[in-house]
């Protein structure tokens, strides 16, 4: 098999991948699913699903009635282990409105929808020249209106990588004003006029470059049966789990999973869980530079 897959080439490859993802999370695949997603003829349609049959013939069989591969009780992933995140991401890019329905491989929408996220309105000028910067390892100078300002300012940043935080994307970046890495909004980026070359290294950031550890489980003050179902939920293995953290971003991880406040300030059911190794990233977070965003 895996001799067999490595002559594939790159398109048949993501072909078959896609006959895969069908047939695991719709049961069924047939010719004219690939000549829609993939734009290829009958012949190369047919093609692909003959090869798919050679290479894992008791994954799928002919139905006559149906005019389509259905998925065998047999069934065993041959090119990627249908984890759900891939599903489900696929989902909320349509409904966030990234991607369009039929740029996906969901043939068959179910009815979903998501909490809105509101807006972000960044320049793409703007993020062209923040990405042209970390390309080519510059400094660039921008406005940028703080909210510790009243009122924006010109300031050079060397901007080396961008974050999200769940909410928002900005840059990490050397503040040149300050003299340390900071995270600066995209959507507070006002104006761009000039670059130079930048004056230090990306690996001295070491708030970007190292990892911290989160050691979560379920609250202590739910029953036993709710904290096996907490557990479940974030797939804690001994009533435990451990999410690494890059340090820039310990910080939003913390308030976005609300373990940046003391468990006793809210509701054991609200608060579903807690940080186990609280006092160790109370550490980090006491000795870090001052990183977040400005």
């Amino acid at each position: 098999m895996a001799e067999a897959r490595e002559e594939l080439r790159w398109g048949m490859e993501r072909r078959l991948e896609f006959i895969e993802f069908r047939l695991f999370w719709e049961g069924h695949v047939n010719r004219s699913d690939l000549m829609d997603t993939f734009k290829v003829s009958i012949a190369q349609a047919t093609t692909d699903l003959n090869r798919y049959l050679a290479l894992a013939p008791g994954n799928m069989a002919y139905d006559k009635s149906g005019k389509a591969y259905v998925r065998t009780p047999e069934f065993k992933a041959q090119f990627r282990e249908p984890g759900p995140s891939r599903y489900l991401n696929q989902l909320r890019s349509v409904g966030d409105g990234i991607v369009e329905a039929g740029e996906t491989w969901i043939g068959h929408f179910p009815s979903f929808d998501a909490a809105p996220t509101p807006v972000r309105s960044i320049d793409p000028v703007i993020l062209r020249s923040v990405v042209a910067a970390i390309r080519r390892n510059e400094a660039i100078e921008i406005k940028y209106q703080s909210l510790s300002q009243p009122e924006p300012r010109w300031r050079w940043i060397a901007p080396h990588a961008l974050g999200h935080d769940g909410f928002r994307w900005h840059t990490r970046a050397f503040c040149e004003t300050d003299r340390t890495f900071k995270d600066f909004l995209l959507a507070r980026m006002i104006e761009v006029r000039r670059t130079r070359p930048a004056e230090v290294d990306p690996a001295t950031d070491s708030d970007w470059q190292e990892q911290v550890v989160l050691v979560i489980g379920p609250h202590p003050e739910l029953s036993e049966t709710q904290q096996k179902v907490v557990g479940l939920d974030y797939d804690m293995r001994g009533g435990k789990a451990k999410i690494n953290v890059r340090r820039a971003f310990l910080y939003y991880a913390l308030k976005r999973l609300g373990l940046d406040t003391d468990p006793a300030a809210r509701q054991p059911h609200d608060q579903q869980i807690v940080l186990l190794n609280r006092e160790a990233v109370q550490a980090v977070l006491a000795e870090q530079r001052d990183g977040v965003r400005v």
